[in-house]
């Protein structure tokens, strides 16, 4: 019998057993081929004899988590360290929002109100005129849109650039498979933008779609966004372009330099590092039948009542979705991140236009200073693209004599973790990390991180 394994008494599994007809358990497995059943009692300890025990056991093995609280991060490459207002935890972990299953709240109160909210406050940020209720991250948001593009196009073949992030190449490839082909364009090894000779080269009647990030997953900021733009247009395709929201305080959107599909993450907007998660994936586009009739997510809009001067908020085109036709649909869509969405528009609102803006010039003040102190340390490289930069950059310590991992863990000792390694993600790159800086990395942190590894490498 194990306590924490309901009806495991031989004797109420027998009885479970005779009330369906079963004379042995094996008997519900025998679909499984044999071979792949595991013969053996698995090699697991024994059952902890008390909740004290086990809260104690859990808490021992939870106390070896090193954390942003008591180290100071330089880590990005998809999930950042921001400051989180505690407006934002206080209105999300309200009843009428907070998430049972699927984006639906225990008491819907407000929820669609809510979230035409987000929607309208990212429309502006953007400047677009549709953006989706979240879905569960960037990942999927840029997949979605590039499968968009290809109903839109009628096409099956997308292009992307080459510095995009690994694990999101990942999930496109996945998620596009088989009805997209994806093909890489290359960089310019001096500045990390997209080789337009390349990008020309491998367009065809067949190309969808471009897909660029701006800022790119290595940091550096693509200007030649409109330039980009044309050739895709030129040749009968979309251009998408995935961006951090938390950039546009200081950056022209996307749209202005010829997007026809946006999308992103919301984790910068009011979001806690969750160990990797609390991501929300945003598309946006234009408001055309031919684009919003491509959205397999739900949209919230506002219509008039049957009460004279009273309004009412709900899903638009709603036919659209896999909720309301399921197996044709256009594309399956289930869980949302619509908690995040919520969040993200409180954020936005106590932020507001000029909040955007500081804190955009915040993080391009401290991430320039922290370049311009980390070149001056002998053998270190800092920016490696000679190309403007927002919030990341690559930090090359070729000329080092010591590797990322080596410098990670003396720095680890000194309470700081430093960044990303990208030895493995871009191997072509050679012995470089990917460091991040926002509005919540202080003067004396960036110094303690150019001390210590003055102290690493000296």
């Amino acid at each position: 019998v194990h306590p924490y394994i309901p009806n495991s008494a031989p004797k109420v599994k027998a009885k479970m057993l005779e009330e369906i007809g079963v004379k042995d358990i094996d008997e519900l497995y025998k679909d499984i081929p044999e071979k792949l059943r595991l013969k053996r009692e698995m090699e697991l300890p024994g059952a902890l004899p008390s909740e004290y025990a086990l809260k104690r056991h859990v808490e021992k093995i939870l106390s070896k988590n090193q954390t942003c609280q008591e180290n100071i991060s330089f880590l990005g490459g998809g999930c950042w360290q921001h400051y989180v207002p505690a407006i934002c935890d206080e209105i999300n972990q309200r009843s009428e929002f907070l998430t049972a299953y699927g984006g639906e709240p225990y008491e819907d109160h407000g929820r669609f109100q809510a979230l035409f909210e987000y929607e309208s406050l990212m429309a502006e940020l953007l400047d677009m005129d549709v953006v989706n209720v979240p879905t569960y991250d960037w990942c999927q948001a840029s997949s979605t849109a590039l499968r968009m593009a290809a109903r839109i196009t009628g096409r099956s073949e997308i292009l992307i650039s080459d510095t995009i992030s690994p694990d999101r190449l990942l999930t496109i490839r996945n998620y596009c498979m088989p009805v997209l082909a994806v093909k890489m364009v290359k960089h310019r090894p001096d500045t990390g933008l997209v080789d337009l000779d390349d990008l020309r080269a491998k367009m065809s009647p067949d190309t969808a779609g471009i897909y660029f990030e701006n800022p790119s997953y290595l940091g550096f900021i693509e200007h030649q966004g409109k330039t980009i733009s044309d050739i895709a247009h030129e040749n009968g395709a979309l251009s998408l372009v995935g961006v951090d929201p938390v950039s546009l305080g200081v950056m022209i959107p996307p749209s202005n330099y010829g997007a026809d599909i946006v999308c992103g993450d919301i984790q910068g907007l009011g979001v806690h590092m969750n160990f990797g998660g609390g991501h929300g994936g945003f598309i946006a586009t234009r408001d055309e039948e031919r684009f919003v009739m491509e959205y397999p997510s739900r949209l919230f809009g506002i219509t008039k009542t049957s009460v004279e001067g009273e309004y009412g908020f709900g899903d638009v085109a709603y036919d659209r979705t896999s909720f309301a036709v399921r197996e044709e649909g256009k594309e399956f869509v289930g869980t949302h991140s619509a908690l995040w969405g919520i969040t993200a528009a409180v954020y936005l609102s106590l932020m507001g236009p000029k909040g955007m803006q500081e804190l955009g010039k915040t993080i391009m003040q401290r991430s320039q200073y922290a370049m311009k102190k980390l070149a001056e340390i002998e053998g270190v490289k800092a920016p490696l693209f000679d190309s403007p930069h927002f919030k990341e950059f690559v930090v090359s310590f070729k000329d080092t004599g010591m590797t990322v991992e080596d410098i990670n863990k003396s720095l680890l000792k000194q309470g700081i973790f430093g960044g990303k390694n990208l030895s493995e993600e871009f191997p072509e790159l050679g012995n470089n990390a990917l460091y991040c800086v926002t509005e919540v990395h202080t003067k004396e942190e960036i110094d303690s991180l150019v001390q210590a590894l003055n102290d690493c490498l000296g």
